[in-house]
């Protein structure tokens, strides 16, 4: 058997598999100059982290979706009616209070990131063969890696770090709780391992890429949620392994690979320049966007007026989470019409 390569070898390692193990080794190395940095230079890392990884890798969905004719056309019904919904529901739930809003958009953003990381696996796993057990030991190993620190995060004392605002997720200290649940997360990854080991020697392949992703998504979510209490380590680790894959996987299959008469208003990006003008239309975007939360709604890094929106919070608030929140949930319908190529 080969290597179930989403791409190439070396790419993959590069962009998908290996930012969560680049930058947990950084995290690792150099944690006291972590530290310095979340203290010194917060407005750069805001900007790289936030604004060119989490909010472009939103914007990359729509290389995939609305840029693309034959797509748009195919999902037309639910591409224009989804981003209304999105709007509606943020509308309502903001009508309840701020912390509603964001409680809601959080639990939903997690679901996101969990599911992404299953859906990596799955590709990965696309050429095993699949049966009841392999796909049940494979399932609890991804979400028993992402799941746990999640549960880690609700049951413990306060974190110093939040998804997007303070009490945003519902918390119930008990250590009791905690200790069964860390015995039965180490139970099943340590299944996962033995079952990986005894099926590698029955068959003589040891699927890199499908172990990789389930590794990185187990130690940087664990380090990020667990191990570490740190805010800038939590994004790092949280943001750079969900985003950077997720751009490159976009990339990979709906840019690269695409004629320039599929490629819709963007038949210009032609393959020598293909990956520079894409990133750059996700920068463009991402940054206005974050420019348009920070003049209306946030006012911390960018600072260009002294008007209060104050008043309009309950439109403007729902209006500029649309892209994020039609991404969480549009997520869930494009990557299911058709089986990747191998």
């Amino acid at each position: 058997m080969i290597q179930p390569w989403i791409h190439k070898a070396k790419t993959d390692l590069l962009f998908v598999v290996g930012p969560s193990f680049f930058v947990l080794a950084i995290v690792l190395l150099f944690q006291d100059s972590i530290i310095k940095i979340e203290n010194d230079y917060s407005f750069y890392t805001w900007l790289f982290l936030i604004v060119f990884i989490d909010v472009a890798h939103v914007y990359a969905t729509l290389f995939k979706t609305y840029f693309v004719k034959d797509e748009f056309q195919k999902r037309k019904k639910l591409l224009i009616l989804l981003p209304v919904i999105c709007f509606a529901i943020s509308m309502v739930l903001f009508l309840f209070g701020s912390l509603v809003f964001w409680s809601f958009l959080a639990y939903v953003a997690v679901f996101h990131f969990i599911r992404q990381q299953y859906g990596f696996m799955r590709l990965y796993a696309r050429n095993e063969v699949k049966t009841t057990i392999s796909a049940l030991i494979d399932n609890l190993a991804i979400y028993a890696s992402t799941g746990y620190p999640m549960l880690f995060w609700f049951l413990s004392p306060e974190r110093k770090f939040n998804w997007f605002v303070e009490d945003e997720f519902f918390h119930f200290e008990n250590q009791a709780l905690l200790e069964i649940l860390f015995w039965i997360y180490i139970a099943i990854l340590a299944l996962y391992v033995l079952r990986t080991i005894v099926i590698s020697f029955q068959k003589k392949f040891f699927n890199i890429p499908k172990n990789a992703i389930i590794l990185g998504t187990a130690l940087s979510w664990y380090f990020g949620i667990v191990y570490f209490n740190d805010d800038l380590i939590f994004t790092l680790l949280n943001v750079v392994s969900h985003g950077i894959p997720y751009m490159a996987l976009i990339y990979f299959r709906e840019v690269e690979k695409r004629s320039d008469s599929e490629k819709g208003i963007f038949s210009f990006i032609k393959s020598y320049n293909a990956v520079f003008v894409y990133v750059l239309i996700l920068l463009t975007i991402a940054f206005s966007e974050e420019f348009l939360w920070e003049f209306f709604v946030w006012k911390e890094n960018i600072s260009t007026t002294d008007f209060d929106f104050s008043g309009w919070q309950f439109l403007l608030v729902p209006l500029l989470s649309v892209p994020q929140f039609t991404h969480y949930l549009l997520d869930g319908f494009i990557w299911k019409s058709k089986k990747p190529n191998s």
